[in-house]
């Protein structure tokens, strides 16, 4: 069943083994209103199946979505990877974890025109524009910032909130990242998450958060350490079973048949052996034994979900397009380039229904 209406923007409850910073502010206990209002789906005959995937089509960094379960249109922006840097003298004791991403994009070539650009215009621009264009939600998949620069989250708030855009967030690897600073992977994203990057969620759960606009729910996991979490791969089930259309946002995309080892997260050869960066950005190597079976049934549940639309992410740098069982994952490019993706979701009249004369 869905869960009250209360509780559509709430993330799950995290396990007590788990909690961390997310004690302290007990984000499984608050709730969100709807980011946006309307559009309610269409009524159907009792006892009727809902159909909810339709179809699609892209063109560049555009995509259309056209399903019968809406009963309005709706827009969002999507961006990934803008890498943003600026720091103060706050991040002066953390200069020798930031130093090599402080300075990996200084200036970027704009990914359509090869002019020079920058992180912080990239961001400012994709923000401007989702404002011009009313966007119903401005997606945020990740990589944001090149480290946790106070000066950056702090300018990035700033940026949205003087736009007034409705926006979600979820972290990538480099949000949280310290390079060399000691500590597992999950233990450092739940420190930096809660010392940093927690205004950015707006008060839901920064590991896994659903968002409701217009009769689609958009649902946000975090898999910045590649893996998933039971409790994650739990909170994607009860969405499912919930009955709306889903959208799935995340910073790493999911294994696609064809791709290289590399791509995403999923792949049954990831591991220790095939890490090739685990020197360069200085932390721990990925596990000998692979994927836990919690990321290998969540990859494989996600492209079955029969109410699942598609799904956005960035973390590789370059737009790409893959459709796995008539799912669509979408990569964005990265935003530090000036790359954003749109999405406009469409009703689309059901087969064999007609309008009354």
């Amino acid at each position: 069943m869905c869960e009250d209406e209360g509780a559509r923007n709430r993330g799950a409850h995290p396990s007590p083994t788990r909690r961390g910073f997310l004690r302290a502010a007990a984000f499984g206990a608050l709730a969100a209103p709807s980011l946006a209002s309307g559009g309610e789906p269409p009524a159907r005959e009792k006892g009727a199946r809902p159909v909810l995937r339709g179809s699609f089509s892209a063109d560049a960094e555009q995509v259309r979505f056209f399903t019968p379960a809406l009963g309005a249109p709706l827009k969002i922006m999507v961006i990934g990877d803008t890498h943003l840097f600026m720091d103060d003298e706050r991040g002066e004791p953390f200069r020798s974890f930031s130093a090599r991403m402080a300075g990996a994009y200084h200036q970027t070539k704009h990914v359509k025109t090869g002019l020079p650009t920058a992180p912080q215009e990239s961001f400012e621009k994709a923000v401007q524009l989702a404002r011009e264009t009313a966007a119903d939600l401005f997606a945020m998949v990740g990589d944001i910032f090149s480290f946790p620069s106070e000066a950056a989250i702090e300018w990035a708030q700033a940026t949205l909130k003087r736009a007034g855009v409705p926006f979600l967030y979820v972290a990538g690897n480099h949000d949280w990242h310290y390079e060399g600073m000691e500590g597992t992977e999950a233990a450092l994203r739940s420190e930096w998450l809660g010392k940093r990057l927690l205004p950015l969620y707006q008060g839901n759960n920064p590991l896994m958060a659903a968002y409701d606009v217009k009769g689609v729910r958009f649902v946000a996991i975090d898999n910045s350490t590649y893996e998933i979490l039971p409790e994650q791969l739990a909170f994607f089930r009860e969405q499912v079973s919930c009955g709306l259309p889903l959208v799935l946002l995340m910073h790493i995309p999911l294994y696609a048949p064809g791709r290289p080892l590399g791509f995403g997260c999923g792949h049954p050869q990831w591991g220790a052996a095939s890490d090739r960066n685990w020197r360069i950005e200085r932390r721990m190597k990925w596990p000998e034994a692979g994927h836990t079976p919690v990321t290998l049934a969540f990859h494989r549940e996600v492209f079955e979900a029969p109410s699942l639309l598609g799904v956005f992410t960035g973390h590789l740098h370059q737009a790409c397009l893959d459709v796995t069982n008539g799912v669509p994952q979408f990569v964005t490019a990265a935003n530090a380039q000036g790359a954003h993706m749109t999405a406009e979701f469409l009703p689309q009249p059901r087969p064999g229904l007609r309008k009354k004369a």
